[in-house]
């Protein structure tokens, strides 16, 4: 009997098991005191076969954590190293999460549930295993926006309030505590691979290896061991190029870009002190302990790409270095390919020549870097190139497009096609303003949640980001 309640759509796998109890310890999830649903995706439950689970029965699985019929029997606290602001650390791993299931989706992609806050493990270390419900809030939001604004990113899939007083010293304490549930298509991590060249563990990073290839990327798939494991790196080189170049076009500053943080399949992760720009700045940054400005905005192609080396010196193990260097050279240039898709994409236009497309780029951010328009607003008036310019000149931000520094791109966007498919007759764009996510603005819409229990805010401007992702159709 299929106790989900689900459609026939669930389809559950052990995959992770497959690898072995070297990647990973059994544990137990927190006893909560309660379990109050805060947010729940119905787009993506739907899409796992989820979506026949009454509430009863879904906080069952995603807060009190009893296993999903068929699927991993015990959570499981994954074992990784990592790189954390360039420093190495051993001691680290799920340290308030863990892989609570997996499943294969209707397009036959493997999907992970990770938790966030779900209790302590055997790396927590002097840490309480647990998750701020304000914390919960603003992943919420972020993969919301992030996924409407067609950066590949972790789904939020649950958030339920968990009823205990929690002490932080970046925030008032005590403060109400969650436990946050993550679907994401892979939580391997770098970290993981460098777990296993400190112990100069080359069969267990081959397994990783083919564990990745079997279950991720198949087509990375070669008769020579050799062949294989730099068809993966590549892969990855160009996922997580991707990644970044996303970002940028985004206007999005991940804030700590460590390399436990940092997936196979260049999904946005694990958000903390994340922020988006007010206003083009290549030297923000999010997170206030980042006094030198290591992962700020203009640095984080930078920053992946070093992580991308990170995870090439685990693969020395299995491969000479030659091949690996090839691949890492050419992350540059995979970065600014990406960089032309998520910016057209994002600017609504069709390509056309490659050497003009990167011409209107670099018009857009010297415009930007100059006027310090709001980064969201300019790529919601532009929207469209010249579909859309004249209501850009003679709305709110008028004076922003009478700069000198605005001639030279307004050129190039008449010059431009609209895409086909860039979706401009959507009312999302008959107005003045875009949705933003701005640090003040997560901070409102918390004020009322703390103080009263009033989440109308929060609920409101999910629908208004529903409203992006409708506009611009580019969730994945």
């Amino acid at each position: 009997m299929n106790d989900t309640g689900s459609k026939p759509g669930y389809r559950p796998s052990l995959a992770y098991l497959s690898l072995g109890d070297d990647y990973y310890d059994p544990v137990a999830p927190a006893d909560f005191p309660m379990a109050i649903e805060r947010f729940r995706n119905r787009r993506w439950d739907g899409r796992v076969g989820l979506d026949g689970l009454d509430d009863e029965r879904f906080a069952a699985h995603f807060a009190r954590f009893q296993p999903l019929p068929d699927n991993h029997p015990t959570p499981l606290a994954l074992r990784y190293h990592g790189h954390q602001f360039r420093a190495y650390n051993p001691e680290i791993g799920d340290g308030r999460g863990f892989l609570f299931g997996q499943v294969i989706d209707g397009d036959g992609r493997l999907l992970d549930f990770g938790t966030k806050g779900s209790g302590q493990t055997p790396y927590s270390r002097f840490g309480d295993g647990r998750l701020t419900l304000k914390g919960g809030v603003r992943e919420v939001l972020a993969t919301e926006l992030l996924e409407a604004l067609g950066v590949y990113t972790s789904k939020s899939f649950a958030l339920f309030e968990t009823g205990e007083a929690l002490h932080r010293g970046d925030e008032p304490s005590p403060t109400r505590s969650s436990v946050l549930v993550r679907l994401s298509h892979s939580h391997v991590r770098f970290g993981s691979f460098q777990r296993w060249l400190a112990d100069n563990n080359a069969a267990n990073v081959g397994r990783l290896v083919d564990y990745a290839v079997e279950w991720l990327m198949p087509d990375c798939a070669r008769e020579s061991p050799e062949a294989q494991v730099l068809a993966f790196y590549q892969r990855v080189g160009d996922n997580v190029a991707r990644m970044s170049a996303e970002w940028t076009a985004a206007g999005f500053v991940h804030g700590v870009l460590n390399t436990d943080n940092t997936v196979l399949t260049g999904e946005s992760f694990d958000y903390g002190p994340y922020r988006f720009l007010p206003h083009f700045d290549p030297r923000f940054t999010a997170a206030y302990f980042d006094q030198t400005g290591l992962f700020a905005f203009g640095r984080q192609p930078l920053s992946i790409k070093w992580n991308l080396a990170r995870l090439g010196e685990c693969l020395m193990l299995l491969v000479p270095i030659d091949g690996l260097e090839t691949v890492l050279g050419g992350f540059d240039e995979a970065y600014n390919r990406f960089l032309r898709v998520a910016m057209l994409r994002r600017l609504g236009l069709q390509a056309g020549d490659g050497d003009a497309d990167r011409a209107m780029i670099d018009a857009l951010f010297r415009f930007l870097d100059a006027t310090r328009m709001p980064f969201e607003a300019a790529m919601f008036d532009l929207f469209g190139g010249p579909a859309r310019l004249t209501k850009a000149l003679a709305g709110p931000r008028a004076a922003f497009y009478a700069a000198a520094e605005f001639t030279p791109l307004r050129s190039l966007l008449e010059a431009a096609t609209p895409a086909p498919d860039a979706g401009l007759a959507h009312d999302y764009f008959d107005g003045d303003h875009p949705t933003t996510l701005l640090w003040d603005e997560i901070e409102a819409l918390w004020a009322p949640i703390a103080e009263r229990d009033d989440w109308s805010a929060f609920t409101t401007k999910l629908a208004s980001i529903a409203r992006v992702r409708e506009a611009y159709g580019l969730a994945r």
